[in-house]
């Protein structure tokens, strides 16, 4: 069972500046942390961000007896079986593809992970940085293009996820194993508790957004529209590319690699790497998952601090997520980033780390 992440956080923004709460640190010169600190309560994090749902409820209990049996959801099995074959044969055409297939095939790609980092990740399930209607219909169809389930679904089961961290109601529970947290969680029914709890969550902030909810309900054919038909006419169309290649490797393949990418901050980044900033958790920081989900791999940051707008205290460091948002605050189009002080970060490392922060 996760330690309760301690709600002690200072919440700050490089154009305006968000304060919830009072931390006070000191460090003294031995290296011990001495923290007076006013813990924030619920309604002071819902004052901030509209929501407190993505924070770890220490008081569930998994129920007693027998786990449910396995309920194999045959259709998902055969779909995603027939996907990876389709990324590996996308693979082998890879030395006939022209060069701007694979330029676009890399866009594609790149445009669809923010759709799910900057987009159903840092905006919508934990509301760290707030974006303008434009930004927000950007985002919406790069969502589209990742195909990961809508926003509205995707933020539910990403809130669970936090908030029953790695129990029996967490949708992709990596006590179950790698392969399940992995991808075994989308090929069987969901267990009972997730379900439950998922009901039971407040999503009116989401319901409330006219662009989540027009995407909701238009969203299997933006699906078929922006992740396969899109990425396969447009080589085909614009620089004569074989339909074949272009299927294969901007739409499949690209889908399949953009998928396994956030599949393995489910579980990888909850299996290996170290814990500097709380060892009582099981999510690791992984530069190598992080390099491949855009910044989404500084997992034990981001469990301890699932508010920070950039899910590390690195800024830039493979983190194009985060040199998005930045961006985006650049052009107007997005403000209000939460970001976690200095202070409070480094006296959390020496309270309850690992260590390894010592060692760089």
């Amino acid at each position: 069972m996760p330690a309760h992440l301690l709600q002690e956080e200072e919440f700050s923004s490089a154009s305006s500046t968000t304060t919830v709460g009072t931390v006070t640190s000191r460090v003294t010169k031995n290296g011990d942390a001495v923290m007076e600190k006013d813990l924030l309560s619920h309604e002071d994090l819902a004052a901030a961000r509209g929501m407190v749902d993505d924070i770890f409820d220490e008081t569930y209990r998994e129920k007693e007896g027998p786990k449910p049996p396995l309920r194999y959801v045959w259709r998902n099995i055969i779909l995603m079986s027939l996907l990876h074959l389709g990324a590996i044969f996308g693979l082998t055409l890879i030395p006939s593809a022209k060069i701007q297939t694979l330029v676009w095939a890399v866009l594609c790609f790149v445009v669809s992970a923010l759709g799910i980092t900057a987009g159903s990740h840092r905006l919508w399930s934990h509301r760290s940085y707030k974006a303008t209607l434009p930004l927000r219909i950007f985002l919406t169809i790069a969502n589209s293009v990742a195909f990961q389930n809508d926003i509205y679904e995707w933020v539910r089961d990403h809130r669970v996820h936090h908030k029953f961290s790695e129990t029996d109601a967490d949708p992709h529970n990596a006590m179950r194993g790698f392969f399940f947290s992995h991808i075994g969680w989308l090929l069987v029914r969901k267990h009972p508790d997730v379900i439950e709890k998922g009901q039971k969550l407040d999503l009116s902030d989401i319901k409330a957004d006219k662009v989540v909810m027009f995407q909701r309900k238009y969203y299997k054919p933006s699906v078929v529209l922006l992740c396969f038909t899109l990425p396969t006419v447009v080589p085909w169309y614009f620089w004569d590319e074989s339909i074949i290649i272009s299927f294969f490797i901007p739409a499949i393949l690209r889908y399949t690699i953009g998928l396994n990418a956030t599949w393995l901050v489910n579980s990888a980044a909850h299996m290996f790497g170290n814990r500097p900033y709380d060892q009582n958790i099981n999510p690791r920081e992984n530069p190598l998952v992080s390099l491949g989900a855009l910044g989404e791999g500084f997992h034990n940051y981001h469990h301890t601090f699932p508010y920070d707008y950039s899910t590390s205290e690195f800024g830039w460091r493979f983190n194009l997520t985060t040199a998005f948002i930045d961006f985006m605050c650049l052009l107007g189009l997005a403000s209000d980033r939460k970001k976690v002080s200095k202070e409070v970060i480094l006296a959390r490392k020496m309270r309850t780390g690992d260590g390894s922060h010592k060692s760089g």
